[in-house]
């Protein structure tokens, strides 16, 4: 067993760390072998991996939730493909998916892997057949519902939703939504609602489907016309959204954010733009009840050098850049409720470890313009976890956010939370602030919120259907 490796700046264990700078650092020059992509379950109990031993591949799970990490190999009586996808489970169980290509019409075959004493366990679930030439089948990210697994096969013209494990007769085919579509992000704590990238007539745009309501679809992001707008990332607890756009820079994608619930206009913070960088959001911080711009997002920033962390609040306008941990799985990480980073590393000494981050602390009250300023945040937050009077009745509008609030304090605690799935109609995005929000003055440098288009929100979204452990 190998314990978990603590970094500093922000990172626990580092003599003589300092606050991180602005400036991109200096990442060392990339390792000769890429290292395997890693899957972290949900609620960050598990992780899974392709990992090489004696010239061959073979699953591999991590155990997280216990005083230290560990790793134990699942090996079959034969070696993985290099395409092969792995994805853990909260029970511990890691499923497979292997694809047959040579066959005509690819045939895709999907397992369960578990650890049997000194051997791997395995049990078939079936099977999928994608015979339309070009269709591509993917697992989708985990489930809020731990111990489910879904899948997108995009075809052309369409695409399918797939339940592969966790039903009760093997795959399942759940909906067919019109247009190739890609992504894949969950808006809710119970995986019912899912949201896609759907691209049609050469434009993307994000739709949700309603997993238990036949795959019925609904537009959910629409910034203009004629922009591509992509969901990276939603956070159920806080409403925060992470998406990119070319809307603001034609022809440039862009990284921008909103806020479930908000009528203010998506924004495009200047920070968020590294020249000569990718800059990919890869983990919000749950737990943040109706305080979305307090929420620190983790981001992969990739340049020629290499890969490193960012950290940002939506609240504070600036990325701060850390030094990615030795042995970082690039793109793979968790925040907990309290503000802490794990990332998983591997290393030839220490092949299972899990470096912890620390979030920095926040800007101080002082430097943030006054709570009024970031009401109308929060009491849109507040309306999009009321429960409406009605089923189909007036919900809370579904609409992005701005940046322009920093700090957003949380409204009163009588704010009651929704005990059942939140009904919301389709809403257009405010083109203009509330009347109640005054607007500050923009800081040297911060380029004006992009206000146009709609973000409609989808019938029947689940927001937050039930809030527990006193969140």
């Amino acid at each position: 067993m190998t314990g978990s490796a603590f970094l500093g700046v922000a990172l626990r264990g580092s003599e003589g760390s300092s606050s991180p700078t602005p400036e991109a650092p200096s990442p060392p020059p990339p390792p000769a072998e890429t290292p395997s992509p890693c899957v972290l379950a949900v609620d960050g109990s598990y992780a899974a991996r392709l990992t090489r031993r004696g010239g061959s591949r073979h699953a591999e799970r991590w155990t997280l939730d216990g005083p230290e990490p560990y790793a134990v190999p699942l090996p079959t009586d034969r070696p993985e493909e290099p395409g092969t996808e792995v994805l853990p489970l909260t029970d511990g169980r890691v499923l497979v998916h292997r694809a047959a290509r040579e066959l005509p019409g690819a045939l895709h075959t999907f397992s369960l892997l578990y650890p049997t004493g000194p051997g791997t366990g395995e049990l078939a679930l079936g099977s999928v057949e994608c015979a339309e030439p070009g269709t591509v089948l993917r697992l989708l990210p985990p489930s809020p519902a731990g111990t489910r697994a879904y899948a997108l096969a995009a075809g052309p013209d369409s695409t399918a939703v797939w339940l592969i494990a966790g039903g009760d007769f093997g795959p399942e085919h759940l909906a067919e939504v019109p247009g190739r579509c890609s992504g894949g992000v969950w808006l809710d704590a119970t995986g019912r609602m899912l949201a896609l990238d759907r691209t049609r007539d050469g434009r993307t745009k994000t739709v949700v489907v309603d997993l238990e309501r036949g795959g019925e679809m609904s537009p959910l992001l629409q910034i203009a016309e004629d922009s591509d707008d992509r969901l990276l990332l939603a956070d159920a607890d806080s409403g925060l959204l992470l998406i990119r756009s070319d809307a603001p820079s034609p022809g440039r994608e862009r990284l921008g954010w909103g806020v479930l619930g908000s009528t203010l206009p998506v924004r495009f913070p200047e920070c968020l733009r590294v020249e000569g960088c990718e800059v990919t959001p890869f983990a919000i911080q749950p737990g943040q009840i109706l305080t979305p711009e307090g929420c620190v997002v983790a981001l992969r920033v990739d340049g020629a050098g290499g890969s490193w962390l960012g950290l940002w609040r939506p609240a504070e306008r600036r990325l701060q850049h850390v030094p990615a941990p030795e042995g970082w799985l690039p793109g793979t990480g968790r925040w907990t409720r309290e503000g802490e980073l794990h990332l998983p590393c591997a290393t030839p000494a220490a092949p299972c470890s899990v470096a912890r981050l620390t979030a920095p602390a926040a800007q101080p009250a002082s430097s943030a313009p006054s709570a009024a300023l970031a009401q109308p945040v929060a009491e849109a937050s507040q309306r999009r976890n009321a429960s409406p009077s009605a089923e189909g009745g007036d919900g809370p509008a579904l609409g992005p956010g701005s940046d322009t609030h920093e700090g957003a304090a949380a409204p009163s605690e009588t704010a009651g939370p929704a005990t059942r799935p939140v009904p919301l109609q389709q809403a257009p995005l405010g083109v203009t602030r509330p009347r109640e929000s005054p607007r500050p003055p923009l800081r040297e440098g911060e380029p004006e919120p992009f206000a146009g288009g709609l973000l409609r929100a989808a019938r029947h979204v689940v927001v937050s259907a039930v809030v527990t452990d006193g969140r």
